[in-house]
């Protein structure tokens, strides 16, 4: 894929310097709506009724998975980047990423538990599971923040946009499609309509056309007819089969 989802903000403060290409902005909007939905639907789903305890923690068993590749990714490209150029420059959020995998591996085996309770125990076992993945989001919320903030100073200080750029080239192109589909189920409607435009119209430049329909597809659900409207008008793309009049 020949695109970026990396966003660009906007504007700046009087106390930032000029903006500058920032990685972590679409991913962790993405992570951030992803785990915030699964606590909710953790939190309120019927450990009583089969189908939605079902549903519910095949929902958070595709938010772990996607959490584990995301450590992966930052591993093996955005830390092996920091490290390259500042020796133990991400060594805090390095950290983070071993006991993370750690909370993980614990939230699955809870999940596990419970879907094989029997019936009495669901209700405790349920939120249990919901408490310490509310902690898990938690950390995961600070853990971000620090990266957003040291890790980006650091990328900022030894490398350039167009290093940046083509490092992000290398994690998009080393994903698999299911992958960047359900990243981008949960990355656009997290977006602000600008950033959907920048990300969807960048695809749609530079994307195979059955590549970027996919994507169109998984997120149109996800979002309401005005912000759909506005993104279709964005990006000059039907919000309708058929429809050309964007007016």
């Amino acid at each position: 894929m020949s695109t970026s989802t990396a966003i660009r903000p906007t504007g700046t403060s009087p106390a930032t310097a000029p903006v500058r290409l920032d990685m972590y902005v679409g991913i962790h909007k993405a992570l951030r709506h992803f785990m915030m939905d699964t606590l909710h639907r953790v939190g309120r789903m019927d450990p009583a009724d089969a189908t939605d305890l079902a549903r519910t923690l095949g929902q958070f068993e595709d938010l772990m998975a996607l959490c584990v590749n995301h450590i992966h990714h930052e591993n093996d490209f955005v830390h092996a980047a920091i490290e390259a150029r500042q020796p133990r420059g991400s060594s805090r959020t390095a950290d983070d990423h071993v006991e993370h995998f750690e909370h993980i591996d614990a939230l699955r085996a809870e999940a596990r538990a419970l879907a094989r309770s029997e019936p009495a125990e669901r209700p405790v076992q349920a939120l249990r599971l919901y408490r310490h993945l509310a902690l898990f989001v938690a950390d995961n919320f600070q853990h971000m923040n620090v990266e957003e903030t040291t890790n980006n100073a650091t990328l900022w200080a030894h490398y350039s946009d167009a290093e940046l750029l083509e490092l992000h080239h290398r994690i998009l192109a080393s994903l698999p499609p299911a992958e960047t589909l359900e990243v981008m189920r949960w990355m656009i409607p997290a977006s602000s309509p600008a950033e959907r435009a920048q990300i969807l119209g960048g695809m749609k430049a530079g994307a195979p056309a059955a590549a970027f329909q996919a994507v169109l597809e998984a997120v149109r659900p996800h979002l309401d007819d005005s912000a759909w409207g506005q993104l279709a008008r964005a990006i000059g793309v039907a919000q309708q089969p058929g429809l050309t009049d964007f007016r």
